[in-house]
């Protein structure tokens, strides 16, 4: 059941897909290529997933919108609980498929600096994936897609401006570079277990508020 939901979404976006995946192949070498920084590969693939997830994400919600296609599924045997963790998995399908084509990007951008990402970079980017979805999935669940699109599409077009600084900063000032006990294996996947955490938090929260919401 959960599979054909996620499909479905795959379907709704079929529009812009292939164009999203070609951007995301072309972005991360065009971006770092620009930066100039000594983590710009790390900073290319986050802005990358981002606009790709976003785009993919935004576009599906105004499809859901437009034809009431959450009231509709909710007449079929598909729970609201399905409809809901589907969007969570539609989020996981996307950025794995962008983290495989970044490594495409990065064996064909690598005279441009590009370089593949160490798997505690990979894990930072899905935590920081997880917090911006953690967020606007609830809060569009609440408030529905037209009062809140602006709101996080104006973040989005931000983020190429901000999140270099943003990340250049903290790399300076380390004030979050706490020495574990623990060993070096454990220490990367750290961001991965902490971006589960917040997903399945945010997905209660979401299931919650579509469990009461009138249709």
């Amino acid at each position: 059941m959960l599979l054909h939901l996620v499909k479905k979404d795959l379907i709704l976006a079929k529009k812009y897909l292939l164009v999203m995946l070609i951007f995301a192949i072309v972005a991360p070498i065009f971006i770092n290529s620009k930066l100039g920084l000594s983590n710009g590969s790390f900073i290319s693939f986050l802005i990358t997933v981002l606009f790709v997830e976003y785009i993919l994400f935004n576009m599906i919600s105004l499809q859901e919108d437009k034809y009431r296609g959450s009231a509709l599924l909710c007449i079929t045997p598909h729970t609201r609980n399905g409809v809901i963790k589907a969007k969570y998995v539609f989020i996981l399908v996307i950025f794995i498929a962008c983290f495989l084509l970044y490594n495409l990007a990065a064996a064909i951008g690598a005279s441009y600096g590009l370089t593949r990402l160490s798997i505690y970079s990979v894990g930072v980017a899905l935590l920081i994936i997880s917090v911006f979805f953690g967020i606007l999935i609830p809060v569009q669940t609440k408030f529905g897609y037209e009062k809140t699109k602006y709101i996080f599409l104006i973040m989005i077009f931000l983020t190429p401006f901000t999140l270099p600084t943003i990340i250049e900063w903290y790399q300076n000032n380390n004030i979050f570079n706490i020495d574990l006990p623990i060993p070096q294996s454990i220490k990367v996947l750290i961001p991965f277990v902490i971006a589960v955490l917040m997903a399945s938090i945010s997905m209660l929260i979401s299931i919650r508020i579509f469990s009461k919401k009138n249709l």
